[in-house]
């Protein structure tokens, strides 16, 4: 089997896919008649959230493959929780799912905790799965955290206690895709 390695850049991947996602706001905005400039905004800064997240965790990246690779790092999975935790990784992966919940609200009007919190899980799982079958397979420079899982979910969690506020929940709102009815009130 021929060896080979492969850097994938950042930039080149993650300014397109960003402008693509904007487009795509436009168009979608545009045909449902919502084009207004704080929806769209608010729809440019989830894409763009989401395409900071991708860059963060899986780009740049380096792989590498057959015979001249060697064996997989397999010392970047960390399996055990808080064992070979870093704290200023805990504290930027919270950080990094803050927005999920404000994201959610505005693009596909989620606002149930439970919903927010397994999306952030799911998100934070796949993200993780990725990085360790790269690792295993192509030789990736990533790890593989559970802490980063823990980190993440409860990322999602403090960023759905945040916007609980009647303050940002009612902006939210305005500027959600999806409108929801308002809740039934007894008289």
């Amino acid at each position: 089997m021929p060896s080979g390695q492969l850097q994938v850049p950042a930039l080149p991947i993650l300014i397109p896919l960003g402008t693509v996602l904007m487009v795509t706001a436009v168009v979608v905005l545009r045909r449902r008649r919502a084009l207004a400039p704080g929806r769209l905004v608010a729809v440019w800064a989830a894409g763009w959230w989401a395409v900071a997240v991708l860059g963060a965790t899986l780009l740049p990246l380096d792989i590498a493959w057959g015979p001249e690779a060697g064996p997989p790092e397999l010392f970047r999975f960390l399996l055990v929780p808080f064992l070979d935790m870093r704290v200023d990784d805990f504290i930027l992966n919270i950080i990094m799912l803050l927005p999920l919940a404000a994201a959610l609200r505005v693009v596909a009007g989620v606002r149930d905790r439970g919903r927010v919190v397994l999306t952030g899980f799911l998100i934070s799982l796949s993200i993780e799965t990725v990085q360790a079958l790269l690792l295993v397979f192509l030789h990736g420079n990533r790890w593989a955290d559970v802490n980063d899982l823990m980190a993440n979910t409860l990322g999602a969690w403090l960023g759905w206690l945040i916007i609980q506020g009647p303050a940002a929940a009612r902006r939210l709102d305005r500027w959600a895709l999806t409108r929801q009815p308002a809740p039934l009130t007894r008289s």
